[in-house]
């Protein structure tokens, strides 16, 4: 077919959508009851295609190329339900993939806890215990991070920016819970090996630093961001646990095919608990480490952050619980 052919038969659907994308530009809310722009948008994107192939103008393709980029801002950067979809994400997606996994959390939550528990109280009662987890040299940088006359609260060098440390903190964290989740693929042993010995370090440094007497400058830090942050690290070896049983058993599919569907599956539980990572590695280095701020003001607000986190588990999405 001749340009000029082509031109004729179908520039009048052209000129429509040119004119409706001129008006959004001026009303951004014009083209909100344009129904057939979906399949307006597919034709034009296949003239495009057929006047590359058949070497019309530039000036035609420019013009096709541009109609095409506004229908595709139009559709899906204007979209609010691509605007919210963030918002789907926390209240559906993410709940939805908690529930439907909620054996492997519950099983993450007792590796992590059981040992931090029984380590913390034999660390608690037996001061020298906590050199079977950690070397002396680590220990006394723990003391020295925690000790009330601290100006800077949870750091080895007081000199570091609360910027520098966020960055840290996010580089640290994301890294421990990225090694929880990654270890699923050794058929589960390194998601076991992750989650308990995290477990066991935490509960020797609680008991260590309680025996010590630092439960005043401890727990204060400790609270504000610990909802976000262990919550986090227990899903992330949740995640773990599902993908190691996957390979441990695929039942009819192939190991490989179990790995792939258990990984899409999991995929919003590692993404939520990226950002409650974030989240606390930015209350961490901000709120946390402010020796000045007032121990029952840093208690309040941890526990206000406590029960938002147990009460967004606990409640968001938990008609789910049944489902699919």
């Amino acid at each position: 077919m001749k340009q000029q052919d082509f031109v004729l038969a179908n520039e009048a659907q052209w000129l429509e959508l040119e004119t409706l994308l001129n008006a959004v530009e001026r009303k951004p809310r014009q083209a909100k009851d344009y129904a057939a722009l979906p399949s307006a948008y597919r034709h034009v994107c296949h003239h495009l295609a057929l006047a590359k192939h058949r070497r019309y103008s530039l000036h035609l393709i420019d013009r096709l190329n541009r109609i095409v980029v506004g229908c595709h801002n139009l559709l899906y950067s204007d979209n609010a339900r691509f605007r919210y979809r963030w918002l789907r994400f926390f209240m559906v997606d993410f709940p939805r993939a908690l529930h439907r996994n909620r054996v492997y959390v519950r099983w993450a939550t007792f590796l992590f806890c059981a040992p931090a528990l029984v380590v913390g109280l034999l660390c608690f009662f037996n001061p020298d215990m906590v050199y079977s987890v950690m070397a002396g040299e680590q220990v006394r940088s723990l003391e020295a991070m925690y000790d009330p006359d601290a100006r800077v609260l949870g750091r080895e060098r007081e000199s570091d920016t609360d910027l520098a440390m966020f960055g840290f903190y996010i580089y640290n964290n994301i890294g421990i819970a990225f090694r929880e989740f990654a270890g699923g693929i050794f058929f589960g042993i390194g998601t076991l090996f992750f989650v308990i010995y995290n477990g066991i370090f935490l509960g020797a440094v609680f008991g260590h630093l309680t025996q010590m007497g630092y439960s005043s400058t401890l727990y204060p830090f400790v609270i504000g961001h610990g909802a976000f942050e262990l919550t986090a690290l227990v899903l992330a070896g949740a995640a773990g646990l599902k993908v190691g049983a996957a390979l441990v058993d695929p039942g009819r599919l192939t190991r490989l095919a179990a790995l792939r569907a258990a990984s899409r599956d999991v995929v919003p539980i590692v993404l939520g608990a990226t950002a409650m990572l974030l989240i606390a590695a930015f209350l961490e280095a901000f709120w946390s480490s402010k020796a000045s701020l007032p121990i029952a003001v840093k208690v309040a607000v941890g526990f206000v952050f406590w029960i938002m986190v147990l009460g967004y588990l606990t409640f968001v999405g938990r008609h789910y619980r049944h489902g699919p």
